[in-house]
């Protein structure tokens, strides 16, 4: 199953792909010349239904947990000022997706949506400290029943030049459902409240819909 972002360049590139084949199996003489023209018309296809893949993840939405909204690697877990929208100290937990990461960004958690804003920018890789505050980029914010409100944002990468977020302010929305996509895109950061439990590490892979970020700290911790 393949994400709706992406179904004009998945219908796009096979076509060009089988144009290149049968190009390159009539037109082109020389054996090996064909063979890898062929062959690296195959393999850009492959990328390219990898890159839009969006596989169904049912999620039984929990109250008490904030759930990773892509798949990717942590590369952050600090505390930060947060300057756009909460105007205070957050636990910031950033998650960086390599282009064979599937680039569907789903809601962490279920709640009402009460910020929700484009802010177009720079490219810089998404490793790069400034990126989630110079790259383009979207800022949402959910009021949960648990967590009081959260954020997260979607960044841009050094690749990326489009992002797509379905969020609208004042709509219910639901842990794991689908919230947007990064056209090769590269990093999404969760804002969280400083008494939450988080439950990862740095460098541990995650799976977005799947694996439990943060959850409420219980009275005794």
């Amino acid at each position: 199953m393949f994400h709706k972002e992406g179904q004009k360049i998945v219908i796009f590139t096979f076509f060009l792909v089988v144009a290149a084949i049968f190009a390159a199996q009539y037109l082109v003489d020389v054996e090996w010349i064909r063979f890898t023209i062929q062959i690296t018309a195959l393999v850009v296809l492959i990328a390219i239904l990898q890159f839009f893949r969006n596989p169904k993840r049912p999620v039984t939405p929990n109250f008490d947990e904030i759930l990773a909204p892509v798949d990717g690697k942590v590369v952050v877990i600090e505390e930060v000022d947060e300057p756009e929208y909460f105007k205070e100290r957050r636990r910031q937990v950033s998650i960086f997706m390599s282009p064979v990461n599937v680039h569907v960004t789903r809601y962490p958690a279920s709640g009402t949506v009460t910020y929700s804003k484009y802010h177009p920018g720079k490219y810089l890789v998404a490793w790069h400290p400034k990126s989630s505050t110079e790259n383009e980029r979207t800022t949402v914010v959910l009021h949960t029943p648990k967590f009081g409100e959260i954020g997260y944002r979607q960044i841009a990468g050094a690749m990326a030049r489009r992002i797509v977020n379905y969020a609208e302010e004042g709509e219910q929305v639901t842990q794991g459902e689908d919230a947007g996509f990064i056209k090769f895109g590269s990093r999404v950061d969760l804002l969280l409240p400083l008494n939450c439990n988080v439950t990862v590490k740095l460098n541990q892979k995650v799976t977005g819909a799947k694996t439990c970020i943060a959850s409420v700290r219980k009275a005794d911790d």
